[in-house]
């Protein structure tokens, strides 16, 4: 019986794997190959799980680390801005005097193509048409079809249009990184910045002038502009601009003691971000580029230079009774008085006889002498590539030593004319002009050009102007303002002067006691209004200008008003000065 049992039991074993299994008291004992299986599998099977089990401690271990012990630093360089070291244009940024931009660069891209590379360039030239919709389909396809080996298509895509262009596959096609030049306060300073061209190169303005610079992409450009100041001069000049019918204007704020233009504005003007669709006209700068006859603003430099050269005194009178006739030329005046006239009558009244009178007691040589030493015979170095020189007269006659007295013979830019009137109030000290700000404790080169009595009188001139005389329309709630009104017959392309065709400006300086701005309008061939009462003179259509600006320039500026205003002022605001020294030279 116990060997039938073990036999059965060793032809079924031996069906399976051909080795006998032995049997023993009643129960199997698994030996061979099956038990060595069976080994290897438990093995398997345990390092399997050590290992599943490793991985995902290690993934615990890493979230504890990341959301326990120190989210922050992990998240922060996830999350943070780019530095600017990180990302470096090859154009640095033109910046106001406050540090807002007012040129900057952005990274973009631009598409080209390898026109041999192109398989079906009607196919390529349909799909960039649709999704360029400004490019027409022909000027594509001619771009496609040409046998130049490289072809720009567009400049500065949008993501959305690189990502479009993409998808039509086209081989052939392909995108050049780039950056693309941004002027975030288009119009706003337009003149002053100026613009660059397709290639990134300066092409005017500043952008021009420092273009060496900014194409190094490593320091920023800071201006003397400030961007409060300039909306402020250029929105009232284009509200006076509009009322009046004008073809033009132009302005600037001026710091007497640094030299410093916190605004410049000359319109029309232009967006530099759209350099195509500006006009000839709009391009032009008014303010530095444009040389004018002045009119009788131009009678302060003939009072300064009297004065200074001791010819004449606050006492001293001129006979304004009748014109004065040289030849075919009559010298007669607007609104004529038929008498004697002081100093101060004939900047009141604005008597063009009086002027006259007054420089033929100075003499030609002294005016001119004069005028050269105030800087109104050669070109203003400024920070700008378009700038204007003054014309002047090439025989130095005694008619033009008249004519010049009034403003009349003489051209400059509306820059000479601030910059002078600014030596005539700040002590008697030419101080160069410039649109980079001054840093606190940097020395100027200043020239002594009158004496310190000589400004102190002139502001007083100034101030009566304002008080008594054809400039009360610049007066200002506030602020004492002084200055000086001046209307000039523009010259005629038919020879002469046209006698409609106005320039009608206002200068003055506040506040006037101790003057710290000089600020210009000039508004080019105004029309009278019902609200002027049919007149286009300085008086009437710049100096409110001027009243308006100082109005809102100076208590954001802090200047401490000159008596209490109706409605209240503000007092200095600490920081302002920018603690620039002076160095008088003679």
């Amino acid at each position: 019986m116990k060997f039938s049992i073990w036999k059965k039991t060793e032809e079924r074993a031996a069906g399976k794997s051909g080795r006998p299994i032995l049997v023993s008291g009643g129960g199997l004992q698994l030996e061979g190959e099956t038990k060595t299986a069976i080994e290897i599998g438990r093995t398997r099977l345990l390092l399997g799980v050590a290992i599943f089990l490793l991985a995902f401690g290690g993934i615990g271990v890493r979230l504890v680390d990341v959301t326990v012990i120190d989210p922050e630093q992990r998240v922060r360089p996830l999350s943070a801005p780019a530095q600017p070291s990180e990302v470096r244009m090859e154009r640095a940024d033109i910046l106001d005097r406050n540090g807002l931009i007012l040129a900057t660069s952005l990274p973009t891209m631009s598409l080209f193509a390898h026109p041999k590379d192109i398989r079906d360039a009607k196919a390529a030239a349909a799909g960039i048409h649709r999704i360029l919709p400004e490019l027409t389909e022909a000027d594509v396809l001619s771009k496609l079809t040409s046998e130049r080996n490289f072809v720009y298509i567009k400049r500065n895509l949008t993501p959305r249009e690189r990502y479009e262009i993409n998808r039509l596959g086209q081989p052939g096609l392909d995108f050049e990184s780039s950056e693309r030049r941004v002027y975030p306060q288009g119009a706003l300073a337009a003149h002053v910045v100026g613009l660059s061209d397709l290639d990134n190169k300066g092409i005017a303005g500043i952008e021009k002038t420092f273009d060496e610079t900014l194409r190094q992409g490593s320091t920023s450009v800071r201006l003397s502009l400030d961007l409060r100041v300039q909306h402020i001069l250029r929105s009232e000049l284009a509200l006076a601009m509009s009322k009046s019918s004008a073809i033009g204007a132009t302005g600037m704020v001026m710091d007497v003691q640094t030299g410093e233009l916190l605004a410049m504005v000359s319109l029309p003007d232009f967006d530099p971000n759209l350099p195509a669709t500006q006009s000839a006209e709009a391009m032009f700068n008014r303010a530095t580029l444009g040389s004018y006859e002045m009119g009788s603003t131009f009678k302060l430099f003939t009072a300064a230079a009297a004065l200074d050269s001791g010819v004449a005194n606050m006492g001293s009178t001129y006979d304004a009774r009748e014109p004065i006739k040289i030849a075919r030329y009559e010298i007669k005046d607007y609104h004529p008085m038929h008498k004697f006239l002081s100093i101060e009558e004939i900047m009141i009244h604005s008597s063009n006889i009086g002027a006259a009178r007054m420089a033929l007691d100075l003499g030609t040589a002294g005016q001119k002498a004069f005028m050269g030493r105030i800087g109104m015979l050669k070109p203003i170095r400024l920070e700008l590539p378009e700038m204007g020189a003054p014309q002047v007269p090439q025989t130095w006659r005694e008619i033009n030593t008249m004519t010049i007295a009034y403003g009349h013979g003489l051209s400059v830019t509306p820059l000479h004319l601030a910059a002078g009137v600014a030596t005539l109030v700040n002590g008697g000290l030419a101080v160069p002009a410039t649109l980079m700000k001054r840093e606190a404790g940097q020395d100027i080169e200043a020239l002594r050009v009158l004496s310190a009595k000589t400004s102190d009188a002139m502001r007083k001139l100034m101030r009566a102007v304002v008080e008594s005389g054809t400039g009360s329309k610049a007066d200002t709630n506030g602020y004492d303002v002084g200055g000086k009104t001046g209307t000039a017959e523009k010259l005629s392309i038919h020879g002469g002067y046209a006698k409609k065709a106005l320039l009608s400006s206002f200068v003055g300086a506040f506040p006037i006691n101790n003057p710290r701005f000089v600020v210009l309008a000039m508004i080019d061939e105004p029309k009278g209004t019902k609200e002027t009462f049919g007149f286009a003179t300085g008086g009437w259509v710049a100096a409110p200008v001027v009243s308006r600006v100082v109005a809102q320039v100076g208590p954001l500026l802090g200047i401490e008003p000159s008596h209490e205003p109706a409605a209240g002022g503000q007092g200095r605001q600490a920081g302002w000065s920018t603690g620039v020294r002076k160095v008088a030279t003679n």
